[in-house]
């Protein structure tokens, strides 16, 4: 069974996704991905602050991943991957109580469910790139 933190991250990714194709209001996208795919989930607020977290830090995420995935200009990624990759790089970066080594674990599962058959390597080598230029930085 899946962790209330999984699944939350696995509705921000689709509404991620979602977001880029539709536009609208990603937090009413967000709710209503909630409803349908984790009615039951316990923390919710997660969800939305890792979402608003993405949204707040958008243009620095993606400058990270375009650093870390040099030989993949942005907008060459597969959507789904570069939904994946703005959640595990905002983990990394940004959210203090989130371990990186978790970032990058949970990042690779969902992409294991939901990319094609090299998405998850694909995302643990730019996590990974991404986790070990934050660390060299902080020595």
């Amino acid at each position: 069974m899946a962790s209330n933190r999984h699944l939350a991250r696995t509705c921000v990714m689709q509404t991620l996704f979602a977001y880029e194709f539709r536009g609208g209001t990603a937090k009413k996208i967000l709710e209503t991905v909630l409803k349908e795919f984790a009615p039951k989930i316990k923390n919710a607020d997660f969800a939305y602050e890792l979402l608003e977290g993405i949204q707040k830090h958008k243009k620095t995420i993606l400058k990270i991943i375009q650093e870390n995935a040099p030989q993949w200009p942005i907008d060459k990624i597969a959507p789904i991957d570069r939904a994946i990759l703005e959640i595990g790089v905002y983990e990394i970066l940004y959210a203090k109580e989130v371990p990186p080594v978790v970032a990058i674990n949970e990042s690779v599962e969902i992409a294991k469910h939901f990319g094609d058959t090299n998405s998850s390597k694909f995302i643990n080598g730019v996590l990974s790139s991404v986790m070990n230029t934050k660390i060299k930085k902080t020595k």
